[in-house]
């Protein structure tokens, strides 16, 4: 025989077709061009998308360690002081519905 049956080869493409492999023989600058497109996207790589810290776990855990008294973040007092003195003002203003109750 002279070489395998055309059943054979069309088995053989259709195996490689399924499996992903390159279908006929080629070259070595097609082969390259194959290799690129086998490879996972730069968009669905985690070292790409999962770059950024996971900032909810840091601000969950610094809010638990001030809760505790062990961590204290001078931008959160001064927030806090702000809209302390934003309550007060409203509390004492006698134009304003919203006053203290314990008065």
């Amino acid at each position: 025989m002279s070489g395998p049956s055309s059943y054979a080869v069309r088995m053989a493409r259709l195996g490689a077709q399924i499996f992903g492999e390159v279908v006929r023989p080629t070259d070595t600058r097609s082969l390259k061009v194959v290799r690129l497109f086998r490879e996972q996207p730069l968009a669905k790589r985690k070292e790409v998308y999962d770059w950024y810290p996971q900032h909810k776990i840091y601000y969950a855990m610094t809010q638990k360690l001030r809760f505790l008294g062990l961590f204290r973040s001078e931008h959160a007092g001064t927030r806090r002081a702000r809209s302390d003195c934003r309550l007060c003002v409203i509390r004492t203003n006698p134009l304003c519905e919203i006053r203290d109750e314990t008065k």
